[in-house]
């Protein structure tokens, strides 16, 4: 019997939830962090979507939001032209980088010193945090506004996406190293460090490319337009998601389509896989997140595998040809609602 997936849905925000990105493995679990046209990006138990803060200072839209690995520092990018990094343990705002239009990308180097930011201005900077009223080093040479900015290569690289151009560049020189054309807008990037892939959306294409020379690896279609699309840590499959409101799940190996889900009300914006690959979480139009298991029907988080053990299965068969009864009726609605909006119904707005 084929298990039917049930997300986890995540309210709380008010607009659409443009961005997404997890943490990596803490001693405490890891970490969700989503940005929304609402200006207030939440921070959220990854495993459970459970809602842990809200970041609240931004005075527009929140296009960009990440988490350093050990997700004790949040970075966010906003339309009110700054960026911020916050205390992502006490929600306090630790500074804030003034720009000159709207900024659209974060990323920490790993070890958390340096911020990259990207926007409007088409500029790339790199702010060094110990030193934040000090100007930062500034790259230039994109020719539209910069949608993602990305470390790769230790940090000692770059990678950048504009309109249709994805570029490479050398940290140390400040230079570029290469450029990629691509027929259609860029609508994401992730940049995957084991095995050094870059993933690249547009129109229907979810492209992977190498993240050291941008030679593409290979490329799947997908059946609508897709808006961003994430690579297993595995590299088993891959999850993509866009404007049919439909999540897709590909053989990476194959390119075969594996599953699609509609859960969402909206067009998808963005789709990531958690570190340890167990899930994979969705930011749509609608205003929600939703957390989506991997392998359905596996005991994870706030899902619980409810297939009979086989010494009870003729008990259930057997209970399964009577009428609904009121126990039964009960334990379903437990069920239900377990996996249902109201776990996190509430509309937080207190600091974190």
């Amino acid at each position: 019997m084929a298990m039917r997936q049930t997300p986890l849905t995540c309210s709380g925000h008010t607009r659409p939830v443009v961005d997404l990105a997890f943490s990596g493995v803490t001693p405490y679990g890891y970490f969700l962090i989503s940005a929304c046209k609402d200006g207030k990006p939440m921070l959220r138990q990854g495993d459970t979507g459970d809602w842990i803060g809200t970041f609240l200072g931004h005075k527009g839209a929140v296009w960009g939001a990440t988490l350093n690995t050990d997700a004790t520092k949040a970075a966010t990018a906003a339309a009110d032209f700054t960026a911020k990094v916050w205390d992502a343990v006490s929600g306090d705002e630790l500074i804030t980088l003034a720009h000159k239009h709207i900024v659209k990308s974060v990323d920490f180097t790993q070890d958390s010193n340096y911020l990259l930011t990207g926007g409007q201005d088409k500029l790339l900077r790199i702010y060094d945090l110990s030193k934040p009223e000090a100007e930062p080093d500034v790259v230039s040479g994109h020719t539209s506004g910069i949608k993602k900015a990305l470390w790769s290569s230790d940090d000692k690289q770059i990678l950048s996406a504009d309109d249709k151009t994805v570029r490479l560049w050398d940290r140390s020189t400040m230079t570029e190293v290469k450029s990629l054309n691509v027929a259609m807008s860029v609508s994401s990037m992730e940049y995957v460090p084991e095995g050094q892939i870059l993933v690249i959306t547009y129109g229907k294409t979810i492209a992977f490319h190498s993240a050291e020379t941008l030679e593409q690896i290979k490329s799947f279609e997908a059946p609508a337009t897709i808006n961003s699309a994430s690579l297993h840590p595995a590299k088993e499959c891959l999850v993509a998601g866009g404007e049919d409101f439909k999540l897709y799940k590909y053989d990476y190996n194959t390119g075969e389509e594996l599953e699609s889900y509609k859960g969402h009300f909206g067009p998808i914006h963005c789709v990531r896989f958690s570190p340890d690959g167990e899930l994979y979480a969705s930011g749509s139009e609608d205003g929600t997140l939703r957390l989506w298991q991997t392998t359905v029907g596996k005991t994870y988080g706030l899902w619980k595998c409810v297939v009979p053990e086989e010494e009870n299965a003729e008990a259930a068969k057997a209970r399964t040809t009577l009428p609904g009864t009121a126990e039964e009726e009960t334990v379903a609605e437990e069920i239900a609602s377990e996996n249902s909006d109201t776990v996190y119904s509430s509309t937080p707005e207190v600091k974190a």
